[in-house]
């Protein structure tokens, strides 16, 4: 069995054939979590969950793009479909969470920071970091409420997350780092707050400022859970011959060979100890 620990097929790029995609992978014993983004895709998460008897589960959040602070113009996501909210409303949320069958929701996010849209000048940059900082810290509360590990997203704001999780009021704070971009030193700090680091197809990438033979070396198998972030990051063994391709949860098995190789280890061996790792933080039945 693997686990696809962040799948958005809640999205409408998958609207035309999602319960053709989700039918191969119960066959071919891949399990998935769809990872909420807003209200809207949050609530269709659980819709799909509820579908299915086994194998399926939800994670509702606002992520931080879909926070609108009104300092930045961001361009609509196609295959997303954007409903984008002037606040985070904790008592919808929670009321969301709570409307779902017992063992569907079983995460919090994808909630955190991210700087790749921002504004310009020193002031409105500050006022736009702080509200999602804000919408971050209440979605914490909510998760620590709710008893849910996060599933956490960044990008371009790792100092930031870093110190806004040390100096939470959440007491210890269980969760993923999501599709990990960052350096060996951010990396460990996040290791020693005891958090997951989620792989996906971005580690056959060379990004600047990220070696990801380093950062796989130096996490822990018992540490590491994988993912595939569908639609986007195909892994390229899944697109060789035929172009781009659209990224479904079955590609999963690429990251975990990737990761085998990396760590000179086997398939096997990666299967079932980031499938028991997904088991034990989300408690999947």
């Amino acid at each position: 069995m693997l686990i696809d620990t962040h799948a958005h097929l809640n999205f409408i790029a998958f609207n035309k054939d999602r319960e053709e995609v989700i039918k191969k992978c119960l066959e071919e014993n891949v399990r998935m979590i769809n990872v909420g983004t807003n209200y809207e895709t949050s609530k269709k998460a659980i819709e799909i969950a509820e579908k299915y008897e086994k194998g399926i589960f939800a994670s509702i959040g606002l992520h931080p793009i879909n926070l609108d602070t009104g300092l930045v113009k961001i361009k609509i996501d196609e295959k997303e479909g954007n409903h984008f909210e002037k606040a985070f409303d904790y008592e919808k949320y929670k009321g969301l969470a709570r409307s779902a069958s017992s063992g569907r929701v079983v995460a919090i996010g994808e909630i955190g920071l991210d700087y790749y849209w921002k504004p310009k000048t020193k002031r409105k940059l500050e006022f736009f970091k702080e509200k999602q900082r804000s919408g971050l810290c209440q979605q914490l509360d909510l998760a620590t409420e709710l008893n849910l590990p996060v599933i956490f997203h960044c990008r371009m704001a790792h100092q930031d997350l870093i110190q806004t999780l040390q100096q939470s009021n959440t007491p210890t704070i269980k969760g993923v780092m999501h599709g990990f971009v960052g350096t060996l030193e951010q990396l460990k700090e996040y290791l020693k707050m005891g958090l997951y680091i989620g792989f996906n197809g971005i580690i056959f990438k060379k990004i600047e400022g990220t070696n990801f033979e380093e950062i796989v070396k130096n996490t822990p198998l018992e540490k590491i859970l994988i993912e595939t972030d569908c639609p986007y990051l195909t892994p390229p063994p899944a697109a060789a011959g035929g172009g781009t391709v659209r990224n479904e949860p079955l590609n999963v098995k690429y990251v975990a060979q990737k990761i085998a190789e990396i760590k000179n280890t086997n398939f096997e061996r990666v299967a079932e100890i980031t499938t028991k790792n997904a088991r034990e933080l989300f408690k999947l039945e």
